[in-house]
Formats: C-alpha cells, structure tokens, sequence
C-alpha cells in the first residue's frame, strides 16, 4: 500500500503560478502511474493530468494543457504539477492518485482506475 500527501497549495492571484507536490511513502512510487485529480465545489472530481510509471507519457485535460505541467522523480517518490497562468477556474481541492494500471490516454482520466488516493490540497485563484 502507498500512502500520498499533497503539499503547495495555496491562494494566488489569477496569472500566477503554483507547484503541487505529492510524496508517496510505503511503497515505491515507480509501480505506479500517477494522476493529479481537482474538485471544485459540488462538481464531479476530474483529472487534471497523468504521467505513466516512468514519466514517458504524461496527459493532459483540455482545459489546462499548455498551462500545466505533470512530471515525476521516482528517486525522490514524489510527482509535481506546475501550474501557469492559473483562473480563477482553476480554484478547486487537488488530489494526487496512484494506479496499478498502466496509464493511456483512456485510463487516465478513469477515477475508479486509481487505488490510492491523497487528502487533497486547496488551490485558489483570485480574480
């Protein structure tokens, strides 16, 4: 089992910038793909951007490709997200998540493909 703690959230101004941290301890983060997850307030949680087990492929939700930016270093257990040019739109819980699947284009976006799951990190955009 893996445990998943998100850190550097916070609250920014919109056209700011903020990267997310996700530790993994427990378990070797390179079994797993790797997925950054938002909710915002009485939406359905979705993905923001996966990254296989070894960061060959990496995916993006439509509304934030070009802005952010998912990346991985397995010799430190830990997977990033940079955010650029946040909106207020962006403001939502993050969580990071870890699948025992191999991550494609169709399982990232899959919740239920994703067996661990972190507590989540606020990220608000004033506008």
């Amino acid at each position: 089992q893996v445990q998943l703690v998100e850190s550097g959230g916070g609250l920014v101004q919109a056209g700011g910038s903020l990267r997310l941290s996700c530790a993994a301890s427990g378990r070797t983060l390179s079994n797993y793909g790797m997925g950054w997850f938002r909710q915002a307030p009485g939406k359905e949680r979705e993905v923001v951007a996966a990254i296989s087990r070894f960061g060959s492929s990496k995916y993006y939700a439509d509304s934030v490709k070009g802005r952010f930016t998912i990346s991985r270093d397995n010799a430190k257990n830990t997977v990033y997200v940079q955010m650029n040019s946040l909106k207020p739109e962006d403001t939502a819980v993050y969580y990071c998540a870890a699948s025992n699947f191999q991550i494609s284009a169709v399982v990232a976006g899959e919740k239920m493909k994703y067996d661990y799951w972190g507590q989540g990190t606020q990220v608000t955009v004033s506008s």
